[in-house]
């Protein structure tokens, strides 16, 4: 164990100085060797390969290929962290392009997801319209959300977030683009800057390829629903959301 640690510590440097080809090679053969156990770490070193792999300019399609196939392998083995397998395995195929695996194996991880936890999960919405905010309040309810906090403009919406973050909660953010005081893409910068995980879904009556919307979906943001929205475009913004994530 001791000695894996060590080659594991010296790939990563390896990879550190741009030693990609060596960092690679060591990489997968950790990888294969835990394949062997079933061990989730061999999942870890094959996404560390295919950074090797990108970092050279090559496909790594192979490596994030290979890692998606052992995670649904897991998860079928596995039943206590099924959940764990199969998102990991989702968000593999998604790097890759293979988007119906991706959300079959995240529809499959749904299955095992404890409810009453994602229920609680806090949902922040900003927007200084009244009516946009009963709307979503009205969609989120019926969606099963019950943590639902609202605020009309930017500083309370920074203020409020980080105060959650502190307190090690994980709020999923609906964050209006056009606010009075701070601007929406401002906002969502700043907070993918002190947490880069954070879920964050961007509201604005533009279209997806303006290019402050691009702008700020470079930043991070995770999902985009555009005015005027209904349920389905909702709960889909949601789903990708979570599929984004390795929880």
């Amino acid at each position: 164990m001791e000695e894996d640690l060590e080659r594991f510590d010296l790939a990563c440097t390896y990879l550190k100085n741009d030693q990609n080809i060596t960092a690679h090679n060591m990489f997968m053969d950790l990888a294969h060797e835990e394949m062997k156990n079933n061990n989730y770490r061999a999942g870890l070193y094959l996404i560390l390969a295919s950074e090797c792999k990108s970092r050279q300019g090559k496909e790594r399609k192979d490596e994030l290929n290979e890692a998606a196939e052992f995670y649904l392998k897991l998860a079928k083995n596995d039943k206590n962290n099924s959940n764990y397998a199969y998102q990991c395995a989702a968000r593999c195929f998604l790097r890759i392009g293979r988007y119906d695996d991706a959300r079959k194996a995240f529809e499959d991880a749904q299955k095992y997801a404890n409810k009453l936890v994602e229920e609680k999960r806090p949902i922040i919405l900003v927007d200084d319209s009244p009516a946009i905010l009963l709307r979503l309040t009205s969609f989120l309810r019926q969606l099963g959300y019950s943590d639902i906090q609202t605020v009309d403009d930017g500083k309370s919406a920074l203020a409020l977030i980080t105060k959650l973050v502190k307190s090690k909660q994980n709020p999923i953010v609906l964050l209006d683009m056009d606010l009075p005081d701070v601007k929406g893409d401002v906002i969502a910068k700043t907070l993918l800057e002190s947490k880069p995980d954070m879920s964050i879904i961007l509201i604005t009556a533009d279209e997806k390829s303006t290019p402050r919307v691009r702008k700020t979906i470079g930043f991070g943001s995770t999902a985009f629903v555009q005015k005027p929205f209904s349920i389905n475009e909702l709960k889909n913004a949601l789903d990708t959301t979570k599929l984004s994530e390795i929880t």
